[in-house]
């Protein structure tokens, strides 16, 4: 198709304050602007739900930024109809902001944001995508989704979530093109909310190579206080249960059994750190929880660690895991949903999902034994790190992504 026709784009990607907004959906939205910077599409971001007090305005190297404020929510009220309120405002300010009307896309990110679609449809002549990041409702649950997958007649689904995948069907049957960012995704679009086979389409995120190979791994690791003899474990990303950190401090502590001079590293944020404290009170001294770190800091964790672990319940796709493939790290990962297809088995080593009524859990012990292969044969896991590293280059890295999602645009106008 010409590039006439992509210069014409107007591309308003909608995000959200939200802890989503730090870590996954934030990752997205930043590799996707840094992406579509350079490809004539004009971009906005227009930033719902935010603490500002008016609607305020941006521009900082040609991307736009919108920022409208959080509504008034009255406790005594139906939430529902409070927010669809607002998205039926919200619609009407961009109408009053957007001046170039030719060629709009609007770019979604929050299932709970679907009531916008309607309101953008009926004010705007435009095309809307929404990427499909996590799942609404009960079909978050990875029990129900496992279920779900496993041939389960929809009889047996639960009343909520009959209702749960009903409001989906509304919502991704308005859009003119859904993003599943995995296979396993994908497969949940296809059978559960019967999607025209164009519409749903699969495109992997991919990420800007940040790996500096010049990288002083000496100095880094002085800065961090990281001995240089001491080996040093990381899990990066949100400090939460389906994360799996519960398992792995478990799994830290039998690690440390067998190699003492080991340290591991807990970069994220948590909205209880007691509880995770508490696990980790024998075993506090060789644990570090960073806290929520600047891109920049991370990367240098990921130039120093000498093993990854990302041992998520639950993961529709991994960005985690991307970064430290791209970082030369060898992965310990569990072999969970999207997460399964992102770490191969050239570049990690996985671990099962115990499936117990009412509950997932990891083998710690098993998790442990990965980890400690990993740091007992430097060789193979250096070999695992190389793999990973083209493994990124090949699958995720920003120019096939950039690709893919042009060429996503692109089709939007096919048949027009």
């Amino acid at each position: 198709m010409d590039q006439f026709i992509v210069s014409m784009i107007n591309l308003y990607i909608f995000n959200e304050s939200s802890r989503a907004s730090i870590y996954g959906i934030g990752t997205y939205i930043r590799e996707l602007i840094e992406t579509m910077k350079d490809s004539d599409i004009n971009i906005c971001v227009v930033h719902l739900c935010s603490n500002k007090t008016c609607m305020e305005f941006e521009e900082s190297n040609g991307i736009r930024r919108w920022y409208i404020p959080s509504p008034i929510i009255e406790l005594s009220f139906d939430l529902f109809w409070q927010y669809k309120l607002y998205y039926r405002n919200v619609a009407y300010l961009l109408q009053l902001y957007i001046k170039d009307t030719n060629r709009i896309v609007f770019h979604l990110n929050y299932v709970h944001n679907y009531p916008l679609s309607d309101e953008l449809k009926r004010v705007f002549d435009c095309k809307i995508i929404s990427v499909t990041h996590y799942f609404d409702g009960n079909l978050g649950n990875p029990l129900q989704l496992r279920a779900m997958l496993k041939d389960e007649e929809p009889d047996n689904f639960s009343e909520e979530l009959k209702i749960t995948i009903e409001r989906g069907k509304a919502y991704f049957s308005s859009l003119d093109r859904i993003v599943c960012m995995s296979n396993y995704m994908y497969k949940i679009m296809q059978r559960y909310y019967q999607l025209d086979f164009d519409t749903v389409k699969n495109i992997p995120n991919g990420i800007f190579d940040k790996y500096d190979i010049t990288a002083n791994k000496k100095l880094l690791r002085k800065k961090w206080n990281v001995p240089f003899r001491e080996k040093m474990v990381l899990f990066a990303g949100r400090v939460d249960e389906v994360k799996g950190v519960f398992f792995l401090i478990k799994a830290f502590r039998e690690i440390l059994k067998k190699k003492p001079h080991c340290h591991l590293m807990i970069a994220g944020s948590s909205s209880n750190y007691d509880m995770y404290f508490q696990e980790a009170k024998d075993i506090c001294t060789k644990i570090t929880f960073t806290g929520l770190l600047e891109m920049n800091d991370l990367q240098e964790l990921y130039q120093i660690a000498d093993v990854g672990v990302v041992p998520s319940l639950h993961e529709p796709f991994g960005y985690v895991a991307v970064e430290m493939m791209m970082h030369e790290l060898p992965i310990v990962a569990t072999a969970t949903s999207g997460l399964n297809e992102v770490v191969d088995d050239t570049c990690g080593l996985k671990i099962p999902i115990i499936e117990l009524p009412g509950r997932d859990e990891i083998d710690s012990t098993l998790l442990a034994q990965k980890v400690l292969f990993l740091l007992q044969h430097p060789a193979a896991a250096r070999k695992m790190g190389q793999n990973g590293r083209k493994r990124y280059l090949k699958e995720y890295s920003s120019e096939i992504f950039r690709k893919n999602m042009l060429q996503l645009y692109e089709s939007l106008w096919e048949n027009c």
